[in-house]
């Protein structure tokens, strides 16, 4: 008896437990949207290790750490993320520097300036000698960003420092090594600031946008793909699965399908080429009449 009342509450607890869509639309209260995903077999497999939602936290991941993703401009596929240990006109501490993955599908966004602060002039890597017999040194920054030095310099925050303004470089990567590394210890700097907009006051530094603006490519051509497209109109989320990886619609039902949830051919074998909307319906019927046959073989046993 006992067995049956278990297998009776299987059965009617077996829709939910299958209608709970394993890729989400949301992490935190960041819309996720195809490339990105909330976990594994969600979004794009090339971007996967990059970008993590963890405890409704998105975080981009590099070999140089953990950053919290602030926003994604989808229409611009540019994303926002911040370190919490680089400087800004509030505050200056110590920091290792940031990198980029030499396999990440990211690049470092046009907005992104880079100002590398309180560095050895005498020593670093950023400053050459002018080659004609004298001790005097050049950066090897690019000069039209002496500005920004000027006015990072002028924060209270990093003035009482008493830092000469030579000591800033607004970093170049042609000139400073490979385009993804940032790393503060071979360069001899103690910190950077990095800002990807001015917030239309350029001459106040209390009000930039400080932060790294990342952009990404859904692909070669930069096209967002037809089946991701679909899938997402019929309310699933683009997301892989099998030995390569290969591209499946998440449904809300729970299941996933090779094209969309309207018309979609199970990838997992289970109901295949059934709607998912229909898939629930005939499973809440199978469950009720497995119930009702049940019920009265009960009744059936207690009458004899």
């Amino acid at each position: 008896m006992n067995f049956l009342i278990s297998c009776i509450i299987f059965i009617l607890l077996l829709p939910s437990l299958i209608t709970s869509q394993t890729c989400q639309k949301s992490c935190g209260n960041i819309p996720i949207k195809y490339p990105f995903g909330t976990g594994p077999g969600c979004g794009d497999p090339r971007f996967q290790p990059y970008v993590i939602c963890n405890n409704q936290q998105l975080s981009f991941k590099t070999h140089t750490g953990c950053y919290p993703v602030t926003s994604i401009d989808y229409d611009h596929q540019i994303m926002y993320i911040t370190d919490p240990s680089m400087s800004t006109c509030a505050c200056t501490q110590p920091s290792k520097g940031f990198s980029l993955d030499a396999n990440a599908p990211f690049t470092f966004h046009d907005q992104t300036v880079f100002a590398l602060l309180d560095c050895a002039t005498d020593s670093s890597s950023i400053y050459k000698s002018n080659n004609e017999g004298t001790n005097s040194t050049f950066p090897m920054c690019d000069s039209q960003g002496a500005p920004v030095c000027g006015l990072l310099y002028s924060c209270q925050a990093i003035s009482r420092l008493n830092l000469p303004i030579s000591t800033c470089c607004v970093y170049t990567p042609v000139d400073l090594g490979p385009a993804f590394e940032m790393d503060l210890n071979k360069l001899q700097c103690s910190s950077y600031s990095a800002l990807y907009g001015f917030s239309g006051e350029e001459l106040n530094p209390q009000v930039w946008k400080y932060g790294i603006a990342l952009k990404y490519k859904f692909n070669f051509n930069n096209d967002y793909p037809d089946m991701c497209a679909n899938c997402e109109k019929s309310n699933g989320v683009c997301g892989y699965g099998g030995p390569y990886s290969s591209f499946v619609c998440n449904c809300p039902s729970g299941f996933n399908t090779t094209n969309d949830c309207f018309l979609g051919s199970s990838w997992s074998n289970s109901f295949r080429n059934v709607p998912w909307h229909i898939g629930v319906l005939l499973i809440n019927a199978l469950g009720l009449f497995i119930v009702f046959v049940l019920m009265y073989d009960v009744t059936i046993f207690c009458w004899f």
